[in-house]
């Protein structure tokens, strides 16, 4: 009788532990909240930096080398690199698709569509060159310039998906750990939203579980797609008051750990 009862009691307490397990499936914590910033902008070191820095918090920030940003002020980027956020890969001149009359802007030399695959390649890797000399890390994340993932018909990033820990795109999507894709990870792209809208955002994902990486590119200025300083303090604020049940890493940690998860290791 009594080890019927030791044994109940076992299942029991095997059964609470993956229950909670379960419920907590990101790293200990109810959700992922990925914060990504594109283009390198001198506001990402005046003012998002220290923002992060002053809460405990990690960004990714996507360089491109046609950023005038990367080369004057390289010290500042190997500082925060250092203090744990990531350098991620936006290539070396941010090609985009201009094939279309909504991408009037694209200048013929950035056209995505008179590129070949192979000028592609070798621009992201030299650009994987040049972070390293900054970071001296080999591992990191790629974000499709303009979330346009591929030349005609074929996706330039397979070639180097092996350099990289994953990619993110632009489409927006709330994803549990099994579900993530890593050659295309979701992201919701912020211009103008409200603190509001983004702690909604947050609040979807703690109780979904899921992943949800945001997408800045200017924080009060600096870029044509923009959101304000306060909305973005308002974000990180509501981030910190519930750090219990939010995991915030830059996108290569949270990319490793889906991978290991995905692979059942």
């Amino acid at each position: 009788m009594k080890k019927l009862f030791l044994f109940i009691l076992l299942c029991i307490t095997g059964l609470q532990y993956s229950t909670a397990q379960q419920a907590k499936p990101w790293n200990g914590k109810q959700c992922a909240v990925v914060l990504t910033y594109d283009d390198a902008l001198n506001v990402h070191l005046d003012k998002v930096i220290p923002a992060l820095d002053s809460v405990g918090f990690k960004g990714t920030f996507y360089l491109t080398a046609e950023s005038p940003v990367i080369g004057k002020r390289i010290p500042e980027w190997r500082t925060a690199a250092m203090h744990g956020h990531e350098l991620g890969n936006h290539t070396l001149n941010h090609p985009c698709d201009g094939g279309t009359p909504a991408r009037w802007w694209v200048s013929p030399e950035r056209d995505l569509t008179k590129y070949t695959v192979q000028r592609a390649v070798n621009e992201i890797k030299e650009m994987n060159i040049l972070l390293q000399a900054i970071d001296g890390k080999t591992e990191r994340t790629f974000a499709f310039p303009c979330g346009d993932t591929k030349i005609d018909t074929v996706s330039f990033y397979k070639l180097v998906e092996k350099d990289f820990a994953g990619a993110r795109g632009v489409q927006p999507g709330f994803k549990q750990v099994t579900e993530v894709l890593l050659d295309d990870i979701n992201c919701f792209g912020i211009n103008g939203q409200s603190g509001d809208y983004m702690i909604g955002l947050v609040k979807k994902a703690i109780e979904s579980h899921t992943l949800l990486v945001f997408l800045f590119h200017g924080v009060g200025g600096d870029h044509a797609i923009n959101v304000s300083l306060e909305a973005h303090r308002e974000l990180i604020r509501y981030m910190k008051q519930h750090e219990r049940e939010i995991w915030n890493a830059p996108l290569v940690d949270v990319a490793r750990y889906i991978k290991k998860n995905q692979n059942g290791k």
